[in-house]
């Protein structure tokens, strides 16, 4: 399946009562209901950049955390796995292959520009049949219930205006005894590493955005959006707050990622 289906990306549960109600995006605060708007904004911007970038600013250690996620996700063939917040789908791409044609990736994302770039790749990879791609909002998806056996977010929940939402909207999809899988920035828990990465997110990380995507805006914003983001147990309570069990998580690079995992049953 190569068909995109279109949701209407701001489409938030219960968006009357959210309209005068504030929050963060990055350290600034906005109107809840501008905030999916603006991190469209961010993430049409970086697209075309994204991968490149992607491999700078981690020196291409995100490669690693992302084969630890597959590596641990049980995923087999005849699955079907959501993975939301693509982009430009390493995760599905390594997915779509092991769950065969016999299995379904759904490669979802907020934002059409980065859907696209996915669907390119994918494409250009010669994976096609077995994946479909949902331009769609986290916080209410268009899906079934019990519909897939795992869903791995990476990068993506804190950029979510609700992520009380969004974990309960996955936790409606997902099957009972199905994973879900949340790869994420974090708080460092190594000693002395947290005045280094301060450095080099808000001072080195919106100068090679500039240089190499001429947007230093943007990868402020991220960094600021890392620095918002619950921490790891905040996290893993609402997980559990949205149903969740069996709850845990992976520190990898001194804290700087955390995997967190949850199951369905």
């Amino acid at each position: 399946m190569s068909n995109h289906t279109q949701q209407d990306p701001s489409q938030k549960p219960d968006k009357q009562s959210s309209e005068h109600e504030t929050t963060h995006f990055g350290f600034q605060q906005v109107d809840k209901a501008v905030k999916a708007d603006k991190v469209a904004d961010v993430f049409h911007s970086v697209a075309d950049k994204y991968d490149v970038m992607n491999d700078l600013m981690s020196a291409g250690i995100h490669r690693l955390w992302k084969r630890y996620t597959i590596e641990t996700s049980g995923a087999k063939k005849g699955d079907k796995i959501l993975d939301l917040a693509g982009g430009t789908g390493d995760l599905a791409a390594k997915f779509a292959r092991i769950v065969g044609p016999e299995g379904l990736v759904t490669l979802s994302d907020i934002n059409g520009s980065m859907l696209e770039n996915g669907r390119e790749r994918l494409t250009n990879m010669g994976i096609a049949g077995n994946v479909e791609y949902v331009q769609a909002n986290a916080e209410c998806l268009p899906f079934e219930d019990n519909l897939y056996d795992i869903i791995t977010i990476a990068f993506g929940l804190r950029n979510v205006t609700d992520k009380d939402a969004a974990l309960r909207s996955m936790y409606r999809v997902l099957k009972p005894g199905g994973k879900l899988m949340v790869l994420e920035f974090s708080k460092p828990v190594l000693p002395g590493l947290k005045p280094v990465y301060d450095q080099y997110s808000f001072k080195l990380l919106p100068l090679i955005g500039k240089l190499v995507a001429n947007d230093a805006d943007s990868y402020r914003y991220l960094a600021e959006s890392i620095r918002m983001h619950p921490d790891q147990e905040t996290l893993k309570g609402m997980m559990e707050d949205a149903g969740f069990e069996r709850v845990s998580y992976h520190n990898m690079t001194g804290g700087i990622v955390t995997l967190h995992t949850g199951y369905k049953f």
